[in-house]
């Protein structure tokens, strides 16, 4: 995670070894499993250092006790995002589960975005030894390169298409998002010189880089962008479908099903500018926010409703069926800045934002405002730092996850919370 740094805009990215990044294991998008780099800014002053230290060496002293199972697998490079995908083998020991992950080089190499397949241990065959050996320069047998992409710029954040296991959206320092069918895509080797991979589809919309906000719709193969244009506009894949995927079984590999992207008519052109790739222009433009987009989020039960937060401090819900104008606008639903938003997948009614101000909020749609301002349900002010990532969990529905600059990973139980403030 990130240190507490003076405030910049999520832009701006260190160009060295400065991350600590984090993913929880689990199904298909458990836990906060993503370690976005949107956000993580230079630290001010070198003695900010120490308390982070310090705080990293306490918790590599507990790790064996706090911990069923860990994986430590150390990249050449840092890691700007990273990304579990699809759980796609199931054993009596472990499981085997898909993961993206991002490398940051220095610009001597193309910056890269890899797959590779994590076998995850069940509990009860973890190994305390093991744990217990941790080692931050090591790297686990149990994480293994797939493939590895030569990205057209940093790998800010990465979503994978639920509709086919083959199919990731990256967003980078620049207005486009780009589609990439991995099992399609050559596997390429960052070396000097190497020219970049062409993506396999290319979103255009913005009028002015989007580095963060991105989301992919749970209903249908819909994609959402936020950006610096203080806009949010909304693609459909199927606007460029050749086939579509027939087999979305998450027990078999990712890739078994056919691509619902069209093929290069020269797969062998997977060098070529990213220029050079098939485009496609947005279903809608949304405007209403008057600062940086930083999140967007699908409603999970519809492609047409979604909400975006931004550095206007305002969280808005729209219905891209009503038009291009906001549902509902909450201004000031935080003290500063919106970094991130998710959407309950349970209780389509709940609705998390998490801030610059250090807090989580949880907002209930149906009374989003009093007095013209934000009313959350509760406010969860744990975190001495900016909040950059909040999850919600994909299996119980009152538990969700919070990261933060302050270098933790907070895991929260919001029922606990409310019953000891409404006793039922």
């Amino acid at each position: 995670m990130e240190s507490q740094t003076v405030k910049k805009k999520r832009g701006r990215k260190p160009k060295v070894r400065d991350y600590y990044e984090g993913a929880a294991g689990g199904k298909r998008g458990g836990g906060v499993g993503e370690g976005d780099g949107g956000g993580m800014r230079e630290r001010a002053k070198s003695g900010q250092q120490q308390p982070v230290d310090d705080s990293y060496s306490r918790w590599k002293n507990v790790v064996p006790v706090i911990y069923d199972w860990l994986a430590n697998h150390n990249l050449v490079w840092p890691s700007l995002s990273c990304r579990w995908g699809p759980q796609f083998e199931h054993g009596n020991h472990k499981n085997r589960q898909r993961l993206y992950l991002s490398e940051q080089t220095d610009g001597t190499v193309p910056n890269t975005l890899v797959i590779a397949n994590c076998e995850i241990v069940k509990p009860r065959v973890a190994a305390a030894e093991y744990i217990s050996a941790f080692n931050e320069e090591a790297r686990s047998p149990f994480v293994k390169k797939h493939k590895t992409i030569l990205h057209p710029g940093e790998v800010n954040r990465i979503r994978e298409l639920p509709q086919s296991n083959r199919i990731v959206a990256t967003h980078t320092d620049c207005p486009d998002v780009f589609i990439w069918d991995i099992e399609a895509q050559p596997n390429r080797h960052a070396v000097l010189g190497a020219a970049v991979s062409r993506p396999d589809l290319i979103l255009t919309g913005h009028q002015d880089n989007a580095e963060f906000a991105l989301a992919m719709c749970p209903a249908e193969p819909f994609v959402l962008s936020g950006g610096k244009d203080k806009s949010v506009v909304l693609w459909s894949i199927q606007d460029h479908i050749s086939t579509l995927a027939t087999d979305s079984e998450t027990t078999k590999p990712p890739g078994s099903g056919g691509s619902i992207i069209k093929s290069n008519s020269n797969p062998s052109e997977g060098n070529d500018k990213p220029a050079d790739s098939p485009s496609i222009g947005p279903r809608g433009i949304f405007h209403g926010h008057e600062d940086t987009v930083e999140d967007v989020q699908f409603c999970p039960s519809s492609a047409q409703e979604f909400c975006s937060v931004g550095d206007d401090s305002c969280l808005i819900l729209w219905d891209a069926r009503t038009g291009s104008s906001p549902v509902v606008k909450v201004e000031k639903a935080h003290n500063a800045d919106l970094h991130c938003v998710d959407w309950n997948p349970h209780d389509q009614n709940l609705i998390l934002t998490g801030s610059a101000d250090n807090s989580v909020c949880m907002f209930d749609r149906r009374n989003l405002t009093s007095g013209g301002v934000g009313s959350p349900i509760h406010k969860f002010e744990d975190h001495k730092a900016a909040v950059l990532c909040v999850q919600w969990c994909p299996d119980k529905s009152s538990v969700f996850g919070s990261s933060a600059e302050d270098g933790l990973l907070n895991i929260w139980d919001h029922q606990l919370v409310r019953s000891s403030i409404f006793p039922y």
